[in-house]
């Protein structure tokens, strides 16, 4: 049982910490490390890693290429290991109907834009909007329409929800807010 009134919804955004994410910064960090460790064996012509033996790769090029390839991996293994840590894009949607206000909070990536907060007066809201492409790599978003400003994103859902779960959050938040649908 909820202990929130009513008039009051709260909607958490799962950020970039996921387990998915974690999984492929993992897999890219061993890989790109493998990739380190073999040119640099070519180079120097010791086998650093046992039971893989370099000397069949000649240093230039293949080596040098896999050392570039390595530490490319390994910059992106850090970047992606950095969203997770910070949870960029995690926060959530707090909606007060007694109070009339809307609250959008987002974490970012560090630096003076770290904390995203947008607050609105829920009379300025016009719609709640629902945009979807599909195809290869389908994206389905939750909006909100707001008079004066330009749409503000409340969710994007990834693989695993299906466009009826979407339009069913669409119009639980637009019965809330009382306020009409767009985009179906």
């Amino acid at each position: 049982m909820s202990s929130r009134p009513k008039w009051i919804q709260v909607e958490l955004i799962k950020g970039s910490r996921t387990f998915a994410n974690s999984c492929w910064a993992c897999i890219l960090v061993c890989g790109a490390t493998g990739f380190l460790l073999v040119g640099f064996s070519s180079c120097i012509g010791e086998d650093l890693i046992p039971r893989l033996s370099s000397k069949q790769i000649a240093f230039i090029p293949q080596g040098l290429v896999m050392c570039f390839y390595g530490i490319a991996g390994l910059f992106l293994g850090l970047y992606l290991w950095c969203t997770v840590f910070w949870n960029v894009g995690g926060g959530y949607n707090y909606f007060d109907r007694r109070e009339g206000i809307s609250s959008i909070f987002r974490w970012g990536f560090p630096g003076k834009n770290r904390r995203i907060h947008v607050r609105l007066i829920l009379g300025d809201i016009e719609a709640v909007g629902l945009k979807s492409q599909e195809g290869f790599f389908p994206s389905r978003v939750l909006y909100l329409k707001v008079r004066g400003h330009r749409s503000i994103p409340l969710i994007r859902i990834g693989e695993n929800s299906t466009l009826e779960d979407m339009e069913e959050k669409a119009a639980e938040l637009a019965r809330f807010l009382r306020v009409s649908i767009e985009g179906f």
